[in-house]
């Protein structure tokens, strides 16, 4: 693993100029499409009240954008093989920024639900593309950058829902996502122009100048053991995603439900995880240079396992704040780390498994939470986040030593 994650010792593949205008503009569709997705998700109350759905027919309609996002991502991969990662990136902001607006347009909840399935397709068509194009430009500077643009994405995601939180009482619903489609708009024609105009490394550039064992070790991979490699790395993207959406669904009901605290407190308990995931993603390629992808995986896994367990368990405000953090710092790097090695074994089509994959744990996350708090009560369910990290740990060991005992002596 660490030879897909960790190679920033090696020199670039590619000139400065070229990797900085492409980190610069694939870190903007990184950015844009936490923006839009946040400012979509702060509007769902009023879109809610908007086409007067009760709880489970909003339930079943923002089922949607996963479905849309999960049934889209293996043809992504098919379309950034045939078309390009840049073309396909730039297609799908588009789409994205677009999309954004039909919700308000709705007057029922089936309505919405088909709106979100158009919106959900453009959300992981877009997720491919541009992870894979992250991927590809990692490979050609044979640095560990993912960190970096997956930090884009969480900072564009605190500010769509910073500038959510301000808007929403003075623009309507139309109104606001009228404004993200325009910011949406004008980020892909900026930034798509430098994509398509600046040309894309080499994919597997990185193994040019590689050594004939870490070639062989490589040659031997790629056709058996890649998309068996590549599933593990799926499984592990799964067991964060679950944690996230869960976290992003969960984490402050548990806050305002079993701690009593007011709904001031109960949304900064998920400020503090979103807040501290940010951090970590922008220190990552630091700490992967420097500990390796399997070190950080790990023991990132196993933080964040520690983390929850504290957060769902844990009597005292602030501990549960305490382990919200740690959790967060724990799982920020271990999604960018298995897109990344998925990528590096199967290029886009790697990233489509992987991503599937994940995308599917955000949807399993909240609906398993919601049915294990019937039987178990909210803090044991949210146990589950904490052993599905330390599984990702496992596999991520598992992985290592599979990937080891590969190499030639």
């Amino acid at each position: 693993m660490d030879q897909l994650t960790d190679t920033g010792r090696r020199g670039p593949a590619t000139t400065p100029t070229t990797v900085t205008r492409l980190r610069r503009a694939i870190s903007l569709f990184f950015a844009l499409d936490g923006f839009v997705f946040a400012g979509w998700v702060v509007r769902i109350p009023a879109i809610k009240e908007q086409v007067d759905a009760s709880a489970g027919a909003l339930g079943l309609a923002l089922l949607g954008v996963s479905v849309g996002s999960v049934t889209t991502m293996l043809l992504a991969g098919r379309l950034c093989r045939r078309y390009g990662n840049h073309r396909v990136t730039v297609v799908t902001a588009a789409m994205l920024s677009l999309s954004v607006t039909l919700p308000p347009l709705t007057h029922s909840a089936p309505q919405l639900g088909l709106v979100l399935l158009v919106f959900g397709a453009a959300y992981g068509g877009l997720n491919v593309a541009f992870n894979a194009a992250a991927v590809e430009l990692a490979e050609a500077v044979r640095r560990p950058i993912l960190p970096s643009f997956h930090a884009a994405f969480s900072a564009g995601g605190l500010a769509g829902a910073g500038l959510g939180g301000i808007l929403a009482p003075h623009l309507s619903p139309l109104s606001h996502l009228v404004l993200l489609t325009l910011t949406g708009l004008v980020v892909t024609a900026c930034a798509g122009r430098v994509l398509l105009r600046t040309p894309a490394p080499a994919a597997g550039s990185d193994l040019r100048g590689a050594p004939a064992e870490e070639r062989r070790e490589h040659d031997r991979t790629a056709p058996g053991r890649a998309r068996l490699f590549i599933t593990v790395y799926g499984l592990i993207t799964l067991c964060t995603a679950y944690g996230e959406g869960a976290m992003a669904d969960w984490g402050s009901l548990h806050l305002s439900g079993d701690l009593h605290t007011g709904p001031g407190t109960a949304a900064a308990g998920y400020a503090v995880f979103a807040l501290t995931m940010t951090v970590s993603r922008m220190s990552g390629t630091w700490f992967l240079e420097r500990l390796g992808g399997t070190r950080v995986l790990v023991s990132g896994g196993l933080l964040a396992a520690l983390g929850m367990l504290v957060g769902a368990l844990a009597p005292q405000l602030w501990l549960v704040l305490l382990g919200y953090a740690l959790t967060g710092l724990g799982l920020a790097n271990v999604f960018p780390i298995a897109v990344g090695g998925a990528g590096a074994l199967g290029g886009s089509q790697g990233v489509a498994v992987a991503s599937t994959l994940g995308y599917s744990g955000i949807l399993l996350g909240p609906p398993c939470i919601g049915f294990l708090t019937e039987g178990f009560g909210l803090p044991r369910a949210l146990t589950t986040i904490a052993a599905l990290a330390a599984v990702a740990a496992l596999l991520g060991h598992l992985l290592h030593r599979g990937r080891r005992g590969r190499t030639p002596a």
